[in-house]
């Protein structure tokens, strides 16, 4: 039969409950009776105004007035202070459908007193194509 020396044991046993006690009350010591208050910025989220653009007017086009004429649909474009409805014509060329509206991100507005115009296409005349004009601040 081993006999084990329970000496080392034991005295390894108070070493580690007077080690705990210490932390218990050194932690204790680093407590507060005041009131900490902890203040957060204030986070608003703005809901910019946005001048939208309206629906499409319906248009008559009739008949293309010859061989090789093609027709630029009618489309709403900002001028000034407002949406201005630019009318649907024919011209002679081949002309390709309005492409998708490119989605834009809206950063801060300058003041609350700007309001947002979304990007839209817009016919070229002198170049014959939709051009892009990017989203902006108004105001």
């Amino acid at each position: 039969m081993v006999k084990t020396n329970s000496k080392p044991a034991a005295a390894l046993a108070t070493t580690m409950l007077i080690a705990a006690l210490s932390a218990v009350f050194l932690v204790a010591g680093c407590a507060t009776k005041e009131r900490v208050v902890v203040k957060e910025k204030t986070v608003v989220v703005e809901q910019p105004t946005v001048r939208v653009v309206p629906a499409a007017l319906r248009e008559e086009r009739g008949a293309a007035p010859g061989p090789g004429w093609g027709w630029v649909a009618g489309h709403w474009k900002w001028e000034g202070n407002d949406w201005v409805w630019v009318r649907g014509k024919w011209v002679h060329q081949v002309v390709s459908p309005m492409p998708p509206v490119i989605v834009e991100q809206v950063v801060v507005a300058p003041s609350p007193r700007h309001h947002w115009v979304p990007g839209h296409w817009v016919w070229n005349t002198d170049r014959n194509e939709w051009f892009w004009v990017k989203g902006h601040w108004h105001g």
